[in-house]
């Protein structure tokens, strides 16, 4: 079976890349208003955790999507 590039898109990757494009303007536009290092190195592993559980969560409704369309085969 061949799946086609328009379908390896899905409407919760569409949401998920705006989520993360979200996330990286609100890091960057917090950097340039950081006043030391402390408070950079605080911003980033705040944006670190954040993108991470955003990933885990993405990665988890990917993981619900395959397995409908594993059942399908079924």
């Amino acid at each position: 079976m061949r799946i086609e590039n328009s379908h390896m898109v899905t409407s919760n990757s569409k949401s998920y890349f705006r989520i993360v494009e979200k996330s990286h303007r609100k890091y960057i536009a917090a950097l340039k208003h950081a006043q030391s290092r402390q408070s950079i190195m605080n911003l980033y592993w705040g944006h670190k955790r954040e993108h991470e559980s955003l990933l885990k969560k993405h990665l988890k409704e990917e993981m619900s999507e395959i397995i409908q369309l594993k059942k399908k085969f079924e």
